[in-house]
């Protein structure tokens, strides 16, 4: 596999640490206009939303002087389908736009041994710098057992995981919600993992509705739990997000968009409005990141 390229963190903007990869390189052009896709947009009130490879992730980031996050969601077990792009493309592809781009992987805990054996090679050949779990799509709790021994590589390799919390667009609006339940996503059950494995780096993704306070107090009880404040446009934040934000969590707090439901130019926007002291504002667009990502020398 080609050697990744190196971000230069001096040289960006941001760093968005949540943008989602729907599409293969390999795959017909289609329209967004139809399907659970769709239903997510329409929950989003995003409009038309383009499905965007690998590749075209890396030249939008490129031109806004941004650098990004990228990875799908295995689903398997729950949806039956298998998820499209594959985490090997993901890498390969993420590699080859490394001055902009952060490979994560997306394994279903349910795939058991199989999965953890897979995890391990796409940290040792392919390169990834974490995995993404979501617990109401992927059908589990997070504090489940089962999904131990991933947690065990991901740790052992000093990577991140990030968990989903909260509401989620996946199902919303459809007959029974898609049948996802919502309880996977509880925070709280993050709080076990965190527990339990105090070297793992942990990103609760997104404002954590209706369990805001449960995220904001795991976040400040262990050390090495992050929020990230994709999924929402600013202007919907709980107050006391803001305010720990701008205070007591200012290190800890990471620039997510949800792209390309959410775009960064609308989530930028929106943060100018919300009252981010000058000083955090690099903390949490860019600073945080870099440092928990090692790529300012230092990691937390």
């Amino acid at each position: 596999m080609t050697e990744a390229k190196t971000i230069d963190v001096s040289a960006i903007d941001a760093i968005d640490v949540h943008t989602h990869v729907h599409t293969s390189i390999h795959d017909a052009p289609e329209p967004a206009d139809g399907g659970s896709f769709a239903a997510m947009a329409d929950y989003f009130k995003a409009g038309s939303v383009q499905k965007f490879t690998v590749p075209m992730i890396a030249e939008y980031y490129r031109e806004r002087n941004m650098a990004a996050i990228v990875f799908g969601v295995d689903s398997m077990h729950v949806s039956g389908r298998e998820q499209n792009p594959g985490n090997e493309e993901i890498a390969e592809q993420a590699a080859l736009h490394g001055d902009v781009l952060i490979p994560f992987a997306s394994i279903d805990p349910h795939r058991g041994a199989a999965g953890v054996r897979e995890a391990r090679r796409l940290i040792e050949e392919y390169g990834v710098r974490g995995f993404k779990f979501h617990p109401t799509t992927q059908g589990f709790y997070p504090n489940d057992r089962m999904a131990y021994p991933l947690y065990e590589v991901i740790a052992e390799h000093g990577l991140t995981a990030l968990f989903h919390t909260g509401q989620t667009g996946a199902g919303a609006g459809t007959p029974g919600g898609g049948g996802l339940r919502l309880k996977y996503s509880n925070p709280m059950h993050v709080d076990d993992v965190a527990a339990d494995f105090p070297d793992l780096r942990i990103i609760l993704a997104h404002p954590s509705f209706p369990w805001q306070d449960e995220a904001l107090a795991v976040a400040m009880h262990k050390p090495r739990v992050h929020i990230d404040l994709s999924g929402w446009s600013p202007k919907y934040f709980p107050p006391q997000l803001v305010q720990y934000a701008n205070t007591l969590l200012k290190d800890k707090v990471l620039f997510g968009s949800d792209f390309p439901m959410i775009t960064p130019e609308r989530w930028m926007a929106d943060f100018d409005k919300i009252g981010i002291k000058d000083e955090v504002r690099p903390k949490i667009l860019k600073e945080n990141a870099a440092r928990l990502f090692g790529l300012t020398g230092k990691s937390s």
